[in-house]
């Protein structure tokens, strides 16, 4: 991987996480259409989303730091003991964050190998596209659109998790699936999205560094200036994302999305019969499971 690819994958990267289009599809796909021609892979797709994911943090600082603070002090132990009650909107969203990152986390390390390898398909990527594109457009139709994040209960925010946890199936989304579940369970757009972005950062963070450790601090195949350079892009034009498309939810419907995942779809899959994109990448193809 060149430096110009690095940062073509940080813009792919920064502007697909956040929106219901799916990331590491996007970066599947764009990667091997560039003059490689080669899948960046699970690693380095995991890396550069802490890029992601610190925009949020950034983004979001005072309600995370609200947040933080609110849970230790609802903690039934420490100097902090029952400071605040459970029911407190903060410290109940934080308990809801770490019962929300459970189903995902559980998930990701049972079926780790098949994530990282075979569904990496892109014949399963692009159905899942559209499939994911219409239940997304159906829940933003049907969805009542009155819940608030402070009518969230335990389980709604299970449900959101488990919603969550199907975005490892490159091609889902993980904003698209809890955002048309949270639609679904009647939250408004804004609700649903803004709970989206607060519930990955455990998950994203976590799958993050956990690659970064597992692949040596060198970003897997694409290496450790590249993947770093990838991040950083996909940081700051990710922030700028997150600022625009709260914006755009707040008013507009999903249809733009839906569409655009229904043609991506149609156009993967008339790349992969023309055999200018390959299903599966190429260590898919010499991994046990493959």
């Amino acid at each position: 991987m060149t430096w110009w690819e690095a940062i073509i994958l940080g813009l792919v990267q920064g502007l697909t996480e956040f929106l219901p289009i799916s990331s590491s599809a996007h970066l599947r796909i764009v990667g091997e259409l560039l003059p490689g021609g080669t899948d960046p892979g699970a690693a380095f797709t995991a890396i550069t989303q802490i890029g992601t994911e610190t925009a949020v943090l950034v983004y979001f600082r005072k309600d995370i730091a609200r947040i933080i603070s609110h849970w230790f002090k609802s903690l039934p132990i420490g100097p902090w003991r029952r400071q605040i009650s459970t029911d407190d909107p903060d410290a109940r969203m934080g308990w809801l964050i770490i019962l929300g990152s459970l189903p995902i986390v559980i998930a990701g390390l049972t079926f780790a190998d098949t994530i990282e390898y075979a569904l990496r398909n892109l014949y399963i990527t692009a159905a899942v596209l559209a499939i994911f594109a219409l239940i997304l457009g159906w829940a933003d139709r049907v969805g009542a659109k009155r819940r608030t994040l402070e009518e969230l209960t335990w389980k709604h925010g299970l449900l959101f998790g488990l919603a969550q946890a199907m975005a490892l199936i490159p091609g889902v989304s993980r904003s698209g699936g809890t955002i048309t579940a949270g639609l679904l369970m009647g939250y408004t757009r804004e609700a649903a999205a803004r709970y989206s972005f607060l519930l990955a950062i455990p998950a994203v963070m976590g799958s993050g560094f956990f690659q970064l450790i597992r692949s040596a601090g060198t970003g897997g195949q694409a290496g450790p200036a590249n993947t770093a350079l990838a991040t950083l892009v996909a940081a700051v034009v990710g922030y700028v994302v997150i600022i625009a498309f709260l914006r755009i939810v707040s008013t507009y419907s999903y249809l733009p999305f839906v569409i655009y995942r229904i043609i991506l779809a149609a156009v993967v899959f008339g790349l992969l019969a023309a055999g200018v994109l390959t299903a599966l990448p190429e260590d898919a193809l010499i991994s046990p499971i493959g």
